[in-house]
C-alpha cells in the first residue's frame, strides 16, 4: 500500500514537472524554454467578400488555442511567439452538382495567410496560407447556417495554424 503512494506521488511530481518546463506539453506543443510570451495580432479581411465576425473570430479563437494549450502569456505586440496575418478569401461554391445541373452541395471556403515569428528559433519562422471548409445543402440559405460553418471551419483553421507554429506537424 505505501509503495503504491508513493508510485502515485512520483508520477505527479514528474507530470507537474514536464508541464512546467515549457519545453513539452501535453498538447504536443514544443516551445522554446525562454519563450514566456506570444502576441496574435489583428487579422484584417482583405477577401472580396467581406463578413463583420470573421477577423474578431480568427483573431480572438487564435489566441485563446495559445492561452488554453500553453503556459504563454498573451501579450499586444512583441511577443517571443508572434502571429500576424490576413483573411484572403471568403467563398461559397457549388460542389456537388445533380443530373439537372442543380447544386446539392455548397461549400464555404476560408483562406488566411499567416506569418509565425519565434523570437529563439528563427528556422521555425514561416508564411503560409491554410484554407478549410465546409459544405452545406443547398436548399439551406447560408445566412442562416453560416455562424455554425464559420465556427467550425475557424476551429479548424486555428489547430492547423497552432499546429504548423508549436506542434511541428
Amino acid at each position: 500500500m505505501m509503495l503504491k503512494k508513493i508510485n502515485i506521488l512520483c508520477l505527479l511530481i514528474t507530470t507537474l514537472a514536464c508541464c512546467r518546463c515549457g519545453i513539452y506539453s501535453f498538447t504536443g506543443a514544443s516551445i522554446p524554454a525562454e519563450a514566456k510570451t506570444v502576441s496574435v495580432q489583428y487579422f484584417p479581411n482583405n477577401a472580396s467578400l467581406v463578413n463583420p465576425l470573421l477577423s474578431p473570430s480568427i483573431t480572438n479563437t487564435l489566441r485563446d488555442y495559445f492561452m488554453n494549450q500553453t503556459t504563454l502569456q498573451s501579450v499586444d505586440n512583441n511577443g517571443d511567439l508572434a502571429l500576424e496575418g490576413e483573411i484572403i478569401d471568403y467563398s461559397t461554391t457549388p460542389v456537388a452538382i445533380t443530373g439537372d445541373q442543380t447544386a446539392a452541395l455548397n461549400r464555404l471556403t476560408i483562406k488566411v495567410n499567416v506569418r509565425f515569428f519565434n523570437k529563439y528559433d528563427e528556422s521555425k519562422n514561416f508564411e503560409q496560407t491554410f484554407s478549410q471548409y465546409e459544405d452545406y445543402p443547398s436548399n439551406q440559405n447560408l445566412n442562416a447556417i453560416q455562424e455554425t460553418l464559420i465556427t467550425t471551419i475557424v476551429d479548424n483553421l486555428c489547430q492547423d495554424i497552432f499546429n504548423k507554429a508549436v506542434v511541428n506537424w
